[in-house]
């Protein structure tokens, strides 16, 4: 896992993401720096396309990405058109140490000059930082000379912030990409609900399952429309992953960690489970830590034991609970 670089394999999708700027509505710009910035949804429109190639770019290129309709997943997903797919045959690595949202950046009023900023940083970068404690966990570092880093926030990074991404990545300037994509656009919809295989991975970590002994993952979860409302566009997200996410994980060693994984994983182990995501963080004060933990999760699992051949199974869809949440009578 050490020999390969996150940076370096995604950054071939960097540059279709720039080269296609046009056609999937996204903005790019230099800052004073050379910083290269993409406005995946604040003042540029986004698409659904553009999001489905940063969560690529998100998982460091070692995954893969696509929409699918509801005939191609299944009988219970025809109650959604629209799905998420995603692959990854690194799935540690991709999700994990690429992919998950685990850099804080922050910035106070002060420091901005203005308003105070707040950030998680998910993406190749994170590795190049290397500032969580996860990545001993994982023993791997990035060194490579460029980086991409995608913030979910509504407004572009102030001064302060990029100079401390580029100062711990140890970056030049023109080596590093930004990208923007807040939770209330296409492109950020897409990209958080193309994160159900990550919420997965997290959540074996979480319980204390060896990572070295998840070696392939699967996962598909419905497509939501975004909304204009931060929370509810937050909300819609999660509920796609905790009520509609499908997950299969291939693992190796013993059958009863394994059976284990599978009978704990799924979503509906939380004592919070039925509710829309949005309610659960409003009557939390909005306090991410205050919810049950054991919520962050897929809905359905399938936890595959490739030493014995085994499969178990545990959790289900909850489509009735998502059409009830995302739908209008017409």
């Amino acid at each position: 896992m050490s020999l390969l670089s996150v940076n370096t394999l995604a950054r071939p999708l960097v540059q279709r993401l720039l080269a296609e700027a046009g056609p999937l509505g996204i903005a790019v710009q230099l800052d004073e720096r050379g910083v290269t910035v993409v406005d995946a949804g604040i003042a540029a429109r986004g698409s659904v396309q553009a999001g489905v190639l940063i969560a690529e770019i998100c998982m460091g290129g070692l995954g893969q990405v696509g929409l699918r309709s509801a005939g191609q997943i299944g009988a219970a997903a025809g109650l959604w058109p629209t799905w998420i797919e995603v692959r990854s045959a690194q799935p540690v690595l991709a999700c994990l140490g690429s992919q998950y949202a685990g850099w804080s950046l922050a910035a106070s009023k002060e420091e901005t000059g203005g308003k105070k900023f707040f950030s998680l940083g998910s993406g190749p970068a994170r590795a190049l930082a290397a500032k969580e404690t996860l990545f001993g966990e994982l023993a791997y570092r990035d060194a490579a000379a460029d980086g991409v880093l995608v913030l979910e926030v509504d407004r572009l990074p102030p001064t302060v912030i990029v100079d401390k991404i580029l100062r711990d990545c140890g970056l030049e300037p023109a080596r590093l990409t930004l990208i923007v994509t807040p939770t209330s656009s296409l492109a950020g919809t897409t990209q958080v609900v193309g994160r159900v295989l990550e919420v997965a991975l997290h959540k074996a970590h979480e319980l204390g399952f060896a990572l070295a002994h998840i070696v392939g993952g699967t996962a598909t979860a419905p497509l939501p429309a975004p909304s204009p409302d931060g929370v509810t566009a937050m909300g819609r997200t999660n509920d796609a992953i905790l009520y509609g996410g499908r997950v299969q994980l291939a693992v190796r060693g013993d059958d009863a960690a394994a059976r284990d994984l599978a009978r704990r994983l799924p979503s509906r182990n939380s004592s919070d489970y039925g509710r829309s995501f949005a309610e659960i963080f409003s009557g939390a004060g909005y306090d991410f830590y205050k919810i049950d933990p054991a919520l962050f999760a897929p809905a359905e699992v399938w936890v595959s034991n490739l030493d014995s051949g085994n499969t178990w199974h545990a959790g289900a869809l909850d489509m009735g609970l998502l059409q009830g949440l995302w739908l209008q009578e017409a």
